[in-house]
């Protein structure tokens, strides 16, 4: 009897980046396994979009359309080359204006891209119809999501197989033009039952010849299961990753799920071989790069508390950095309560990040002390409809702490009339640096704001988790250089000091520390001997990303002094009382940790 042959996704190169390192990994070191997997007879990867858009700026200092040019260039005119869109986020973490979302169709056809799979974190239908319709005329194929996840145990109301047909047949009645249809499982939290009833619902539904594709993670232990499932009510493709980017936080690996169909009627059409070789290649390309231990572990409490596997390493990775991986696991404790009480939009970006910014705040501050910006505007309704509503008492404590009132309008209707939004405000953000207005810059702006500005002006960092090559040569004559590890929490750190350089797991940090003491803050001014005066600090691990406030300005409670990115997301710090700015203790681009002292209040 012939076998069904399986299409499948590469995404080891994309999906499997971030859910391992963050989405931080320089284009350089992983082309060989491209080219690898590519003669391995791989013919469809993942390659760009999401979180591998914005990180290749934000840490890799690299133009991610670069990236996607020679990823093009390696695998040749005929591969099917997929990105990541979030709907009307497109590759942004904040949602976006018309124009914006319509030229990263364009821009992402110029640079080689053949198809996008666009989802929504809340499943508003809404934030679909104008993104797949640019996906479309920019003469991409188009692939529409609906997002899944299992609710906490005792939870109903959403994320059931009504649900997704009623989300699905919202999709249909709604003109989206689609080529095929994703069912995305970003938590690895569905049960195999749901995924089957959920899939064979929409075999019936859809059109004869549309292919159904199902993604999920390991991340609860339980997608190769979940894929079989999917398989066998129906599903055409699924996504599969490489070694070391596969199972736990990942996608299952192409050789795991070869051996899970031997007998049975399905059938990858690999010749495993080759594809284990290309494996070794891989393992070679990143074997300088960290690799956290909870990436490659399943973790019992995601199906209480759903992470997506793609955030969370990256959140991880931010604790481990800022000495607070002991609050890990509250975290994740905490996360629950908050999906509940939040509507129960998707646990995938930038949703996920609200969770997680939110659970943060809940253990750091106390439950409900202190409101995420971006999880506060989610129940508001800012970025659409969530799948039931927030909770009435979230609702009001966030409209309170933000000051802003509940709202039914759609996310791009908000964004249009935002004049700090589209290419507008772009424009005058490359014109007031004197940087070229390309099409390119316009977007790499409007989606990374000063960030992208920082790489285009030349001042970007490299912030990639890798071996130090200059931290394990020999030191120069006469140079001060010493390497030592050092346990936090029971997590080893490689730390080395060569002059005013430190490097901390290969990250490179600015020191200087002196007899008796340590060196006073750049730019710091004496306090009034008879006044007194109050310390704005850091309390969350982030980057300082831009710093409205000067030395000298008057400022009143509620005036913002700093821009920092936390959690993946840009929040604002605010003065807590009137003053004059005495001091500025940080510049941008400065990587902060909670208590880190910012700006001095006279």
């Amino acid at each position: 009897m012939a076998k069904k042959r399986i299409k499948f996704m590469c995404t080891a190169f994309r999906d499997g980046f971030q859910s391992v390192y963050g989405a931080r990994v320089l284009t350089r070191d992983f082309m060989p396994a491209v080219e690898a997997a590519k003669n391995a007879g791989i013919d469809w990867f993942e390659a760009g979009g999401g979180a591998r858009f914005q990180s290749l700026y934000f840490y890799c200092n690299e133009d991610a359309f670069d990236m996607m040019d020679t990823f093009r260039r390696v695998v040749g005119p005929s591969v099917n080359l997929q990105t990541l869109a979030r709907g009307v986020n497109v590759v942004a973490l904040d949602s976006q204006p018309a124009d914006v979302i319509k030229l990263h169709a364009v821009l992402f056809k110029k640079h080689g891209i053949t198809s996008i799979r666009n989802f929504d974190a809340l499943n508003d239908v809404n934030n679909l119809i104008y993104s797949g319709r640019c996906i479309t005329e920019a003469g991409l194929k188009h692939q529409v999501c609906v997002s899944l996840m299992e609710l906490p145990p005792g939870c109903t109301g959403a994320h059931d197989p009504d649900f997704y047909e009623k989300t699905l047949r919202k999709i249909l009645d709604a003109g989206i033009p689609y080529d095929s249809v994703c069912f995305k499982d970003a938590s690895g939290t569905s049960v195999p039952a749901t995924v089957f009833e959920t899939v064979k619902r929409a075999r019936k539904m859809l059109p004869a010849g549309i292919p159904v594709h199902f993604h999920t993670h390991e991340t609860a232990g339980i997608g190769v299961t979940c894929y079989k499932a999917a398989l066998e009510a129906g599903a055409d493709a699924i996504d599969l990753s490489l070694a070391p980017v596969s199972g736990g936080t990942c996608q299952p690996d192409v050789a795991t799920m070869w051996h899970a169909l031997r007998g049975t009627e399905f059938d990858l059409g690999v010749d495993i071989d080759k594809v284990m070789e290309a494996e070794a290649v891989f393992k070679e390309c990143m074997k300088d790069y960290f690799l956290p231990p909870e990436a490659t572990m399943v973790e019992p409490l995601i199906p209480w508390s759903p992470m997506p596997g793609g955030a969370l390493t990256a959140n991880t990775q931010m604790l481990r950095d800022n000495h607070q991986m002991d609050k890990y696991q509250d975290i994740i404790k905490a996360m629950k309560e908050v999906v509940v009480r939040g509507g129960f939009g998707t646990s995938v970006t930038p949703v996920s990040q609200f969770y997680f910014q939110q659970a943060y705040n809940n253990v750091i501050h106390g439950p409900w002390k202190k409101i995420a910006e971006g999880y506060g505007k989610m129940v508001l309704g800012y970025f659409g409809q969530t799948p039931v509503p927030a909770d009435p008492e979230i609702v009001k404590i966030a409209a309170e702490a933000l000051k802003l009132e509940p709202t039914t309008k759609t996310a791009m209707e908000i964004d249009d009339a935002d004049p700090k939004k589209g290419l507008g405000a772009a424009r005058k953000m490359l014109e007031a640096e004197k940087l070229p207005v390309t099409d390119e810059n316009l977007f790499i702006v409007a989606s990374c704001k000063d960030k992208g500005i920082l790489y285009l002006k030349g001042e970007a960092r490299v912030n990639v988790r890798k071996k130090d090559p200059a931290a394990a040569a020999p030191a120069a004559a006469g140079a001060k250089a010493s390497s030592y590890t050092v346990t936090v929490s029971g997590t080893p750190y490689t730390v080395s000091f060569d002059g005013d350089r430190a490097s901390v797991n290969g990250r490179s940090y600015d020191v200087k520390v002196e007899a008796g003491g340590s060196a006073p803050a750049t730019g710091q001014a004496p306090a009034k001997a008879s006044g007194e005066t109050s310390t704005v600090a850091a309390a969350l691990p982030g980057l300082i990303v831009r710093i409205p406030a000067k030395v000298g300005d008057s400022v009143k409670p509620g005036d913002v002094l700093v821009v920092m990115e936390a959690m993946k997301m840009e929040m604002n710090i605010e003065a807590v009382s009137a003053g004059t700015v005495s001091a500025i203790k940080v510049k941008p681009g400065d990587q902060v940790t909670p208590g880190t002292e910012m700006v001095v209040l006279n």
